[in-house]
């Protein structure tokens, strides 16, 4: 083969070669995220001295089509703080489950949480999922019941400083 054939061989292959890049897909720029505007977190507000609600609430029930037991803990702190934490436990697996953080208020017959952190995150206040609000149905010394959009929650006091079991 001599110089020009050569030549003209590695050109022809240098413009194949540009146009078939012309024609393979670009890759995609990854999405820019909007920063989401922080929103100011709002202050916990203790309750009334002696509320009846503060303290450690713990119910566990069956959920329909669900294998295993739910468990809830909601801890209703006197400064206006509550730590809520739901878990599954199911036969011969972990368990799993969420953890939040936030402020609660109770005004007569009815009980609002407000999630600022879930699992260690904070949330989008914005969301309405992370403002939970329940009729405070029969309560007792030892016994609360809570009805709310969820469905309803039959708990019973538990000691200081209680936490699920894992």
């Amino acid at each position: 083969m001599n110089f020009w054939q050569h030549k003209s061989i590695s050109l022809g292959l240098l413009i194949a070669a540009i146009g078939l890049a012309g024609c393979a897909p670009s890759t995609p720029k990854a999405p820019t995220a909007k920063k989401p505007v922080a929103a100011v977190k709002p202050e916990c507000v203790a309750p009334a001295t002696n509320d009846p609600l503060i303290g450690n609430w713990l119910s566990k029930h069956q959920e329909k089509g669900m294998a295993g037991e739910l468990r809830t803990l909601i801890t209703l702190n006197e400064d206006g703080t509550m730590a809520y934490t739901q878990q599954i436990k199911r036969p011969r697996q972990p368990s799993q489950g969420i953890s939040e953080q936030g402020c609660w208020t109770h005004n007569q017959a009815r009980l609002q949480l407000q999630t600022l952190t879930s699992n260690g995150a904070d949330v989008d206040l914005d969301d309405p999922l992370y403002t939970n609000t329940f009729s405070v149905r029969q309560p007792q010394a030892d016994q609360l019941r809570l009805q709310g959009d969820s469905g309803s929650f039959n708990l019973v006091r538990t000691s200081p400083g209680y936490r699920l079991p894992f």
